[in-house]
């Protein structure tokens, strides 16, 4: 089988959550015994597509007017477009529009969860949507000591400081603002958030409330995977309080990494992460604040060993194999 994984917008979105998921597609596809092309001059058996830029619908006609099948990465919602860049919320109605043309050109859709899948099928799309985890690599994301000193000896940490990283774009959805507040409620703690937003893009109250941040806050920007792996290593904990995700692959590789989780108790995560069990949820910033604190000061149980487990259920190599079983299922119509 020989699967054409388009690329052509993959340098305006190579540093998002959907450019990572395009390189952990062809990994998953290779570990599959699946041979992945990028050359229209080769047919294709299917063509995935995971961006929804004009250049992308044309890919999508072009491949079925070749006979090839079209599978559609359905990354992004309506619900996720709001709270993001500026304007984001007065073009979210026009955005689920396209969002529905995109996705009505592939043959299936595919959604990194339940969730997502949900709101997707309530679009009322004519296609069928499934749901598979973006993965995550679990060989290079894992628990390691020396990184972790070597994080701390980057930033000039001691091994006796308490560390909490979170990465994503400068957006009021992806929770920064209350990031920054609980920086300013715990100052003994080193905070970190890594991820960068071309400023004329990030709205006038988020850049006037980093610009505003505490002194044990800060602000690293872009870092390429292997820092990023470092700083898991290195935090003492992994605080996420995105409001709205359609399953959040840092999550994954927070987990991997064996660091302890704390996250928003929002609807994609039912189902797959547990308060208590793999993970730490809370509500809200005082439910935030109490849980930081318990899980810094050792109060509350270790839950690394079941988080761990859960990247490894979707490590990359098994994602391919169910990758391979749904292009059986979507496509034997």
């Amino acid at each position: 089988m020989t699967v054409h994984l388009y690329t052509g917008s993959l340098d305006l979105v190579k540093k998002s959550g959907v450019g990572q998921a395009v390189l952990h597609q062809k990994a998953m596809l290779e570990s599959a015994r699946v041979r992945v092309t990028q050359d229209w001059s080769e047919k294709a058996d299917a063509v995935h597509i995971n961006t929804v830029l004009p250049d992308s619908v044309l890919a999508a006609l072009r491949a079925k007017a070749r006979g090839e099948k079209v599978v559609y990465y359905g990354h992004s919602t309506m619900q996720d477009f709001r709270n993001s860049f500026v304007g984001s919320n007065l073009l979210a109605p026009l955005f689920r529009r396209w969002i529905c043309f995109c996705y009505g050109l592939g043959d299936v859709v595919l959604t990194p969860t339940p969730y997502s899948q949900s709101l997707l099928e309530s679009y009322r799309l004519k296609k069928p949507v499934y749901a598979l985890s973006n993965g995550v690599d679990t060989r290079f994301f894992s628990p390691s000591a020396a990184r972790r000193r070597a994080f701390r000896r980057r930033y000039g940490l001691t091994a006796q400081d308490k560390v909490v990283v979170s990465v994503g774009h400068y957006m009021e959805r992806k929770g920064i603002l209350d990031f920054i507040r609980l920086a300013g409620a715990l100052p003994d703690v080193q905070f970190f958030w890594f991820g960068y937003t071309d400023p004329a893009l990030v709205p006038g109250h988020v850049r006037a409330a980093m610009a505003q941040a505490p002194q044990n806050l800060r602000f690293p920007g872009f870092v390429d995977q292997a820092a990023l792996r470092d700083a898991y290593c290195g935090a003492d904990a992994f605080l996420f309080c995105s409001q709205e995700e359609t399953e959040g692959i840092v999550v994954l590789e927070a987990l991997a990494c064996g660091v302890p989780v704390l996250l928003r108790d929002i609807p994609v995560y039912e189902g797959w992460l547990k308060n208590g069990c793999q993970v730490y949820k809370a509500a809200d910033l005082p439910g935030f604040e109490a849980a930081l604190r318990g899980m810094l000061a050792g109060d509350l149980p270790d839950l690394t060993g079941e988080g761990r487990k859960v990247a490894l259920e979707r490590s990359l190599p098994n994602m391919g194999l169910r990758l391979c079983r749904l292009y059986q299922t979507g496509f034997a119509g």
